[in-house]
């Protein structure tokens, strides 16, 4: 665990983060025609030259519309969750590099709160630490049992990357927004006190190893 420049308190009490909306996209068809051939230029000619055409069949299909975005409320869980994609820039050792990485890491948490997979927060994420097992075990027994969560939107509106050159630690402060969150059992019933909203400041502390970023610890600052 790297020695914290701030006071630290677990968020993992707050058991959900929030989640990232998409929209599908509706794709225009595309479409077929012809094309008629000319008369050939010499005078007195008897002959036309022959009419082409484009079939129809030979067209590109039209591509289908996404399955839309549904997200969870008191009668269902989320559909058609967009799985955040991590941006080229996040896969770069630098200052830049870091701040996409984090916005992307938070991403995938709310995804796992709005979908109950841990997959690709789990891929970024030290998950032998304490807090990151406690977000691990939140996420499972909120959707262990046909459970589920409705809202928890996150936003992270300032990361605040405290670069340090040549540091094995790098830290980072980010403003964390956490809409309320309510906890639902398999039958649609309200299986907790729900969590409210909240607008907190964050330490996420992290490392660049084997070619990528890894969160090493993270916690709410209290000092």
């Amino acid at each position: 665990m790297p020695s914290a420049t701030f006071a630290l308190y677990p968020r993992a009490r707050a058991r959900t983060a929030a989640a990232f909306a998409g929209a599908a996209l509706l794709l225009a068809g595309c479409q077929g025609g012809s094309a008629p051939g000319g008369s050939p230029s010499a005078t007195n000619s008897t002959t036309t030259s022959p009419t082409s055409s484009v079939s129809v069949s030979d067209a590109s299909p039209s591509p289908t519309a996404s399955p839309a975005y549904k997200p969870a409320d008191a009668t269902g869980k989320a559909q058609n969750v967009p799985v955040p994609v991590m941006p080229e820039l996040a896969k770069e050792n630098s200052k830049a590099g870091l701040e996409a990485f984090i916005g992307y890491w938070y991403a995938t948490f709310s995804y796992a709160t709005e979908t109950g997979n841990l997959g690709p927060w789990m891929d970024t994420t030290d998950t032998a630490i304490p807090v990151a097992a406690a977000y691990k075990e939140a996420v499972e027994r909120n959707y262990a049992q046909g459970r589920w969560m409705v809202g928890g939107r996150i936003s992270t509106p300032v990361v605040d990357v405290l670069w340090a050159d040549g540091a094995s630690i790098q830290e980072a402060k980010v403003q964390v927004i956490q809409s309320e969150t309510s906890y639902h059992n398999a039958d649609g019933t309200i299986s907790s006190e729900s969590t409210p909203a909240s607008n907190i400041a964050e330490a996420v502390f992290t490392k660049f190893t084997e070619g990528a970023w890894q969160v090493t610890d993270n916690g709410m600052i209290v000092g």
